[in-house]
């Protein structure tokens, strides 16, 4: 993507302040839902999987499948997208991608067994994984740069209030309409998104050639090594990592495929994708914060809903109430924020924005089992006013100076980065979540012994109340015994949801040294240049 490959792109690139008409808007716009509906798909299925598991009579680690096979497609052609949207022509290559995803989507809701459903996630990941790049590059070649801020807040909404809104509205649908409704609802945005494609962009040129020369040897060392690194990373906690011979070999698959890739492309003149970006300063602190609040907000997605299904034992569409919350606000910040992006340095911006998502980590680092829906708000509102801050300055440092031809490389390499993130973020929470709630399970334990008097003193309570209840002596002293091991089994899950949120708050506030090794940025705006 280097050179004269890619030099197709470059035209499309609007001048700074030109006018934009009605059609741009609707591609762009359209381009934007094809975004937030991609990345609604990675999370719409963890409210449901309990359903979708009694349906296809598969195990609670067989399920995991379903999400990792989606994830491993998606994050694998998310770097091939800039060359294929070179060979069909964008406007082609969107719209057939997102005719093949509502397909997909269609054959999930309607899979028999297992292996069906991971086989059609993995096609749905594959052909949804290219509308979260496109987007991106849609802002950047059809928006003049005093409009980019606009665009680019718009982006950074689907990047952040799809994985909040994917359990809420997977609950909803699926208490209301069955769990197959999660992907037949994608017919809905889908045939929006194909009718302003095809309505906002022009038809481009098919570029057969570019196949026959495409480096095929570094794509396949590509989708060999994050194929790899997703499954290792997705399946590594439920499998105990390196005592697991798979997950051995996938690690080692991983490593040969990453560094195949990195080899061929320093070698090679026109690699399909640029590596090369991440060398440039503000671009590789803009992929590392990016990979980073990746973690965290995939990571929250993941712990909050999982310890109200737990802890608080809420229904789907309850934990979709509280969840909302960390998404609806950004509506209203996000245009607040776009407008200040052209006037204020964008690295004192994403520090306001990573301290208030990290003060909302901090704010669930002290749940006890009784927190709920009004203990929650508020951390999640606080999330939401941060979030807007960090998406959208790091968008502006990442695509700051990059080049006209390597606008396509750029928005796949960021985007593919923040996802290998979140599975990151996933991994390492999953794990933690383990080994803290055995450790404070066994110190609690200590504590709450058999032959400590305040212990000795609620069995023989609870004891009493088991008898009263018609329970006869034996049993009644066996289920009071019981009900003090889950006692303490919930607070030492407590303890360790607390621990993962105080370490996802620890590492947001360590971000911001790394951000102010970035270069001074703002966004464009109708007046001039946007960086400094």
């Amino acid at each position: 993507m280097a050179s004269s490959s890619s030099a197709a792109l470059a035209p499309m690139l609007a001048a700074h302040d030109a006018k934009v008409d009605a059609r741009t808007w609707f591609a762009v716009a359209a381009g934007l839902l094809g975004a937030f509906m991609a990345v609604l798909d990675i999370q719409i299925t963890n409210s449901s999987l309990k359903d979708i598991l009694g349906t296809l009579s598969a195990t609670q680690e067989e399920g995991s499948w379903i999400s990792t096979a989606y994830l491993c497609a998606e994050i694998v052609v998310i770097p091939l997208t800039g060359l294929l949207a070179r060979v069909f022509g964008l406007r082609a290559y969107m719209i057939s991608t997102t005719a093949l995803f509502l397909v997909c989507s269609t054959l999930c809701g309607a899979a028999w067994n297992l292996p069906s459903m991971i086989v059609f996630r993995m096609m749905q990941g594959f052909t949804g994984g290219a509308l979260i790049p496109m987007a991106m590059t849609l802002v950047m070649a059809k928006l003049p740069p005093s409009k980019r801020a606009t665009g680019m807040a718009l982006f950074g909404l689907t990047a952040t209030m799809a994985p909040t809104l994917g359990p809420t509205l997977g609950g909803y649908l699926s208490e209301l309409y069955g769990w197959p409704s999660i992907f037949y609802i994608n017919w809905v945005p889908g045939l929006l998104l194909i009718a302003g494609i095809a309505y906002g962009l022009d038809k481009d040129r098919r570029n057969w050639a570019l196949l026959a020369n495409a480096d095929w040897l570094g794509i396949a060392f590509m989708a060999m090594g994050l194929g790899s690194l997703t499954i290792f990373l997705e399946e590594g906690n439920s499998k105990d990592w390196f005592d697991s011979n798979f997950i051995r070999l996938f690690a080692t698959l991983a490593i040969v495929g990453l560094v195949g890739w990195i080899a061929i492309s320093a070698l090679r003149k026109e690699p399909f994708v640029n590596l090369r970006l991440y060398l440039r300063r503000n671009f590789f602190v803009a992929a590392t914060l990016a990979a980073v609040t990746g973690m965290a907000l995939y990571g929250s997605s993941f712990l909050l809903p999982l310890y109200l299904g737990q802890i608080a034992n809420y229904t789907p569409m309850q934990i979709g109430e509280v969840i909302m919350w960390a998404g609806l606000p950004q509506l209203f910040i996000m245009p607040f924020v776009a407008r200040l992006s052209s006037k204020i340095d964008n690295r004192i911006m994403c520090t306001i924005g990573l301290l208030l998502f990290g003060i909302s980590c901090l704010m669930n680092g002290y749940m006890d089992a009784s927190y709920g829906y009004d203990e929650l708000l508020w951390s999640q509102v606080v999330r939401a006013l941060g979030q807007p801050f960090i998406m959208l300055t790091l968008s502006n440092f990442a695509m700051n100076g990059i080049a006209p031809q390597d606008t396509p490389s750029a928005s796949s390499l960021f985007n593919m980065t923040r996802n290998l993130g979140g599975s990151i973020g996933i991994a390492m929470l999953a794990t933690m979540l383990t080994n803290r709630q055995h450790f404070h399970s066994e110190r609690v334990g200590e504590a709450v012994s058999l032959l400590s008097d305040a212990t000795q003193s609620r069995l023989d309570q609870m004891t009493q109340g088991f008898i009263a209840a018609g329970i006869d002596p034996a049993t009644a002293g066996s289920q009071a015994i019981a009900a003090i091991d889950r006692i303490v089994r919930r607070e030492s899950y407590v303890m360790a949801y607390n621990d993962g949120f105080l370490m996802m708050a620890g590492v947001l506030f360590a971000c911001i040294v790394v951000l102010w090794f970035a270069d001074k940025t703002k966004s464009p705006s109708g007046g001039g240049a946007g960086a400094h």
